[in-house]
């Protein structure tokens, strides 16, 4: 994932900003049109999502031309314009709630009705992307009069589109060409290359005067007139509905209706728990997409706006983290990665025997700023190939039929022949990257920003890179693959020895070359850089490396109470790089800022390797942050507290998967669940005390069966109701 911005709080002379530029020197405006364009950011927008559709807005609702709001469908930008008059004005501004598919605007059509303060005449706004195709938008406005007389309101929707590509957006070229409309029948037909859109005032009332008229800037006006009587709401619809005109390399369709989340409730002593776990399914869901070549396939998107396709890396732990609630969208990914596994060496796109790919385009990225240009298909990760066979063994153990898991097989044996192969480019038999191609991918690790690896003085390292949570991950997954070896009754079944011995040296080589000294005390290096040499920068990266197998006790200690420690761990959770480190930014992408999965994924590396008070202690930070995201987190934040919540990143995206699945994994942290499908038994081994106080989970799944527990305020667990065939065993 790369949402890396390069911009600046001063002008494009390096000047502050300011209205009065100094004599003979550019206006404000004048200076704009000099400058490179920017990406766009995202912080303040209102954003609902489904499947491959999704609406960047203002927090008013209005989609403003000019700017990255829009409604974008297969990663163009079908409407650039969408903007709700009532009496020939905006209505003023009250209240925004956005989640999942969902949103609603409140306002004030403060031109009508009773004079005075009082507002008398409400707009309600509510926006909805349908779940049945996830092509099609309503937009419902609803006039309620509390006014003394009858009200007339003339209500306008000014709609146009530009069919620019989500990459060009990203870039900051954030103006097209009109798409060209045609008026049929009382309905506007936008139509581009790629698609075409229809739409249509329904829901009128009778004597509306319903109108369709061309529009500024090759707009299209669609308006009627709503009678409202004192006390009543009169109301229309718009609806957008969008139809391909041609295919693209990876159409996915929504897959909201394929997860079954509906019956999990939570219930907890700390309420930002439940708010957390509820917003976050809702957005999860409304990411879930469907495998084009396997519609019955379905996997997690990474994010959105920029990332609504298939990242191997963010998909698969977006799935790990939902395992408690069911192995459908593990099976999904699984399977949808495994049909696009490489099978040659192909320097360009990074693809190798074996690898499990980075991300999936409907077409090539190119980011003109950056010079960046990514294939359709392409394979620049170290670590995703590792994480898929882990995802496998851990859905087998929640209980993905072993028959099922049977037909990976392939797919396995080729994932670990390059994890003991391809991955380890030389001699010392560490999975390292570089990228060969100059037009990729510096870092392909999931920090893959180009200054992300450095040194305690801040340098940056040279590449190639050998990632330690990338070594961790591998350590775990050869393990994992001895298992399956042996469970899913594999002819190699005597390669599953040798699998544990690659284990078990990889192993050694982390413990002998990662551990370093600095004025921070021990701790793990973020790496090895292209002379073999630690990079002795203080970074997140070893709380992936808990609960992977490969530290021993001691060593488990020693990277818990870094990780926990004043320099990464702050009040709203585990930052990116150390405190104490040069370059440190609290804004930076990967140099100070907070992820959210990256602070999930060290509570569950805590909780699994015992370290109760530590687990709590980081889930508490997530919660706080949580609460100050209204539950909905972003990618990524800023530590920085401002009367007392965190900084937005202001060009994060929101929502995103595996941020969003984060809520989910605050339950395994506290749970600390062991599943093991071939006993048909599952230990949970709560932390102690509970962090969130008193709670309840209702809907777990295990083995196709549903669990409901009850944790008390000092972790004991109560299973509750009849779990069907399978015993759960609590500690």
């Amino acid at each position: 994932m790369l949402d890396h911005f390069v911009t600046g709080w001063v002008g494009a002379d390096g000047a502050p900003d300011s209205p009065f530029p100094p004599d003979g020197g550019p206006s404000v405006t004048e200076r704009d049109t000099q400058r490179p364009p920017r990406q766009p950011w995202l912080h303040e927008l209102s954003i609902v999502v489904d499947g491959n559709a999704t609406v960047l807005a203002d927090r008013s609702g209005d989609v403003l031309p000019g700017t990255s709001h829009g409604l974008y469908v297969d990663d163009r930008r079908i409407l650039g314009t969408l903007r709700l008059e009532v009496a020939s004005e905006a209505p003023a501004f009250v209240a925004e709630r956005a989640s999942g598919s969902t949103a609603e605007y409140a306002g004030s059509a403060r031109g009508l009705g009773n004079p005075g303060p009082d507002p008398t005449v409400e707009v309600l706004r509510s926006r909805h992307l349908l779940s049945a195709d996830g092509r099609t938008l309503t937009e419902q406005v609803a006039i309620t009069s509390r006014a003394a007389q009858t009200v007339h309101a003339p209500v306008r929707l000014v709609v146009g589109g530009d069919g620019l590509d989500i990459g060009a957006v990203k870039s900051g070229r954030l103006t097209g060409p009109p798409t060209p409309v045609t008026v049929v029948d009382g309905h506007a037909v936008l139509e581009d290359d790629w698609h075409r859109t229809t739409l249509t005032l329904e829901e009128l009332p009778p004597g509306s005067g319903a109108t369709v008229e061309p529009g500024p800037d090759g707009a299209v006006v669609l308006g009627a007139t709503l009678v409202v009587e004192p006390g009543s709401t009169a109301s229309l619809c718009l609806r957008v509905t969008t139809e391909r005109l041609q295919a693209s390399a990876f159409d996915a369709d929504p897959g909201a209706d394929a997860v079954h989340w509906d019956d999990v409730r939570v219930t907890a002593r700390d309420h930002r728990l439940a708010r957390t776990v509820q917003r976050g399914l809702d957005d999860l869901r409304h990411l879930v997409l469907r495998d084009p070549a396997s519609p019955d396939d379905v996997f997690a998107a990474a994010g959105t706006p920029w990332y609504l396709t298939l990242f191997g890396r963010d998909s698969i732990w977006a799935a790990r983290m939902l395992l408690p609630l069911g192995t459908e969208l593990a099976e999904g990914t699984l399977h949808t990665l495994a049909r696009r596994q490489g099978t040659t060496h192909d320097p360009v796109t990074g693809e190798a025997p074996g690898k499990i790919p980075h991300e999936l385009r409907r077409h090539v990225y190119r980011d003109k700023n950056t010079g960046m240009t990514l294939p359709q298909v392409y394979y620049g990760t170290v670590d995703a190939t590792a994480l898929w066979v882990c995802l496998l063994a851990e859905a087998v153990d929640w209980g993905l039929p072993v028959e099922r898991a049977k037909t990976l097989l392939p797919a396995l044996r080729a994932a670990v022949r390059w994890l003991i192969g391809d991955g380890q480019p030389d001699a010392d038999g560490l999975l390292k990257y570089i990228d060969t191609s100059g037009t990729g991918l510096a870092n392909q690790g999931w920090k893959d920003s180009g200054d992300s690896i450095r040194w305690r003085d801040g340098t940056v390292a040279d590449a190639p890179i050998a990632l330690v949570e990338a070594q961790a991950y591998a350590v775990e997954a050869l393990r994992a693959a001895a298992r399956l070896h042996r469970a899913l009754g594999a002819t190699e079944v005597d390669d599953a020895d040798a699998l544990e011995a690659q284990a078990s040296a990889l192993e050694q080589r982390l413990r002998d070359r990662f551990w370093v000294e600095t004025d921070a005390g021990r701790h793990l290096a973020i790496a090895l850089d292209g002379a073999g040499r630690a990079v002795d920068g203080l970074g997140s990266n070893m709380g992936h490396v808990l609960g992977t197998g490969a530290l021993d006790a001691a060593e488990a200690r020693e990277v818990a109470a870094t990780v926990t420690g004043p320099e990464l761990l702050d009040d709203f959770g585990v930052r990116t790089f150390g405190t104490g480190n040069g370059g440190f930014n609290p804004i930076g992408y990967h140099t100070g800022s907070i992820w959210t999965h990256d602070t999930a994924i060290t509570a569950i590396g805590l909780s699994r390797e015992g370290f109760d008070a530590e687990s709590g202690a980081v889930a508490r930070t997530l919660l706080s942050s949580a609460e100050a995201f209204s539950y909905r987190w972003p990618e990524l934040y800023s530590g920085v507290a401002l009367s007392g919540a965190p900084t937005p990143y202001p060009a994060s995206c929101r929502p995103q998967a595996w941020s969003a699945a984060s809520a989910v994994a605050l339950l395994s942290v506290a749970l600390c669940p062991r599943p093991d499908a071939a006993t048909r038994t599952l230990r949970l081994e709560p932390v102690r005390p509970s962090p969130y106080g008193a709670f309840r989970v209702d809907g777990l799944r295990f083995c196709g069966q549903r669990i409901d527990v009850a944790v008390s305020d000092d972790g004991d667990v109560e299973v509750l109701g009849d779990p069907g065939d399978v015993t759960v065993v609590t500690d």
